[in-house]
């Protein structure tokens, strides 16, 4: 149900931009950043309830509490980035889009090295147990 919801609002968002695009067309870009907020805004609420059952998961399970900080706040640099990136390309900027999807890999890379380290710890107790 969430996601008939938010293709609404991505669809009323396109359709104002549209009919903005004929006549005030320096309106387009306020349109589409206020469509993008109200549908991360809306997409945040549900977002907020898988949050707390992975935290109660991993409790659970044992898994460290930081290698699940280092992927949420990897999974949070990709969609800023996108977000971020997709809406200076809609400005007509493809290039700076680019270098900014580009630089974006590159921070997530080196955020993760943390998890590298701790796979690569794991395989080594695991050769050594064998």
């Amino acid at each position: 149900m969430y996601i008939v919801r938010l293709c609404c609002i991505a669809v009323i968002t396109a359709v104002c931009a549209l009919i903005l695009k004929n006549n005030k067309s320096e309106l387009v870009p306020l349109c589409l950043t206020a469509g993008g907020i109200l549908m991360f805004l809306y997409a945040f609420d549900y977002l907020t309830e898988s949050v707390e059952f992975i935290r109660s998961f991993t409790e659970g399970a044992g898994i460290d509490n930081d290698i699940i900080r280092i992927i949420f706040k990897i999974i949070g640099i990709g969609f800023l980035v996108e977000l971020t990136a997709s809406s200076i390309k809609d400005l007509g900027f493809e290039s700076v889009s680019d270098k900014l999807i580009l630089c974006g890999k590159i921070i997530i890379f080196i955020v993760s090295i943390p998890i590298l380290n701790s796979t690569y710890k794991i395989i080594i107790s695991l050769i050594n147990l064998a």
